[in-house]
Order: structure tokens, then C-alpha cells, then sequence
């Protein structure tokens, strides 16, 4: 199991080329940042899920993820190349925030890909420079990517529509995955079976039902401990819909590397 939080050890993070996981998988597991993050698909296509939406993405699409947001990408064809960006929100100009976050992830404008690209292609020689000069010149082109796409935002492209049915219950088990959900009961509230529903969840998304409901409920646990809002581990555990708490912290230590205990006491201690 993949870490359900990832964070590089940079407040500005960039990568071109293939993720080794999804190189070897197909899919990237579901994970979240506190950083934000800008992903551009320069070849192949892929399945995005973000939050509780599904978009089939295309080479010349941008997605933006605000920090929290739990996503991970399918592709049909391993072989790809994109570009992701993970910073800080101050690489954001504040008057843009507004409207690049209104619901929407995905950005489609091949009326500007080309400028894009450019400047991606200036932000990767910088990255790749490191002078004393880099960090501001980084803000500034990232600046300018998004100022970009918000004086063109008007000429964008509808965005394709996912499969309705995977996006319903992936809304579903994000409002209760605290709950007693299994695959039985989620298939009766589609009118399928079992084993219907799993083949097509698997399909739309990549993961297993039970692996996706799980990374829902490690990171609902990971802000309870984090916040100290409930003390006993059991309690979250139960919080989150773990029945079993030994069975919680085992794939909560998978999940972060660390026990639900060390996680508590760490935030505490950033809390103060």
C-alpha cells in the first residue's frame, strides 16, 4: 500500500515524464497533498478521479487540485507523459483563486496549449537551474500560467462526462464512509449486481471497492488524530467506520509509516 498523503520535501515540486508506479500498475493510488497541484498531460489519456468526480482526460488538458483533495489517475495506455507541478498556494495569484477553484478541476483550452506548454517548459529550466534567482523566477511563471488560463477561461471546451453511476457512488462514500458501506449494499442502490458493480468500479477507477473506501477513512482518521479532537484510537477507529481497531492501525501504519499513536502525538505537538 502507497502512502495516502504525499508530500515532497520542497515547498515546489516538478517531475516530467511517467510515474514509476503507474508505469508498472496503471494506477496511481488514492492520495492527497497539502501542497497544491498542476497536472498537464502532454501524451497519451487518462481517468482522473478528484474528489467525487471522474474525468477522462486528454493530451493538452490541465488539472488543478486544491491541497486536501484526495484523487489518483487510470490509464487504459501505460504509456504517457505529463508534467506535475506540487506547491505552496502563494504560487497561486490570490485574485485567481476564486475562480480556478469553483468546482471544476479540469481545464481544456487548446486555443492556448501551445502558450502553456511554454511556460512549463520555462518553469522545468528553472527547477532545473536552482540559482539564487530560480524561486522567485518559478512564482513568476507559475504566476503567468494561471493568469493564463483565467483571461481565456471563456473559450474553454466542455470537459467529457465520466461514467454518472461511479461518480454517484463515489459521492455516496464520501458523505458515508464512516458508515457500515459494502459492495452489496452500494450495488442494491444501482439496481446491480455485486459483481457488476465491482468489475465496473474496477473498470472506471482502477482500485478495488474496499482499497478506495479505506483510503477514505485513513484520511478522515488521519485529521481526527491530528486535530485531538477524540483522545482513544479505538474511538477513531470507530469514527471512521473501522470496526476492528488493531485491524485500523494496522493499515493506518501502511497508509503513513507511522502508528495512529506517533500520527496523534506529532500534531499535538504542532498544535501548540
Amino acid at each position: 500500500m502507497s502512502n495516502i498523503k504525499f508530500d515532497p520535501d520542497k515547498n515546489f515540486y516538478f517531475h516530467h515524464g511517467m510515474s514509476k508506479r503507474v508505469a508498472e500498475t496503471g494506477t496511481s493510488w488514492p492520495h492527497y497533498h497539502s501542497l497544491y497541484e498542476i497536472y498537464f498531460l502532454k501524451e497519451g489519456s487518462c481517468t482522473y478521479i478528484i474528489d467525487d468526480k471522474v474525468y477522462n482526460v486528454r493530451s493538452g488538458d490541465i488539472v488543478i487540485i486544491p491541497d486536501g483533495i484526495i484523487h489518483h489517475t487510470k490509464y487504459d495506455n501505460i504509456k504517457h507523459s505529463r508534467i506535475l507541478i506540487n506547491c505552496r498556494k502563494d504560487y497561486i495569484p490570490q485574485s485567481v483563486r476564486a475562480g480556478i477553484f469553483s468546482g471544476n478541476y479540469l481545464y481544456r483550452n487548446p486555443f492556448v496549449t501551445d502558450e502553456i506548454k511554454r511556460l512549463l517548459t520555462k518553469i522545468e529550466k528553472e527547477y532545473m537551474l536552482r540559482d539564487a534567482f530560480s524561486d522567485e523566477v518559478m512564482l513568476c511563471h507559475t504566476h503567468s500560467l494561471f493568469y493564463l488560463l483565467m483571461r481565456n477561461a471563456d473559450t474553454c471546451l466542455a470537459v467529457d462526462e465520466g461514467n454518472r453511476v461511479i461518480e454517484q457512488a463515489v459521492a455516496y462514500i464520501k458523505e458515508n464512509f464512516a458508515s457500515d458501506i459494502t459492495l452489496s449494499s452500494l450495488s442494491k442502490m444501482f439496481c446491480v449486481s455485486p459483481e457488476h458493480f465491482s468489475r465496473m468500479f474496477k473498470k472506471e477507477t482502477g482500485l478495488g471497492f474496499s482499497k478506495y473506501l479505506n483510503s477514505l477513512r485513513l484520511q478522515h482518521a488521519e485529521q481526527l488524530l491530528k486535530s485531538a479532537e477524540i483522545q482513544n484510537i479505538t474511538r477513531v477507529a470507530e469514527c471512521c467506520g473501522f470496526e476492528d481497531s488493531n485491524y485500523f492501525s494496522k493499515k493506518f501504519k501502511e497508509a503513513y509509516g507511522a502508528s495512529p499513536k506517533k500520527v496523534q502525538k506529532t500534531g499535538r505537538g504542532q498544535g501548540k
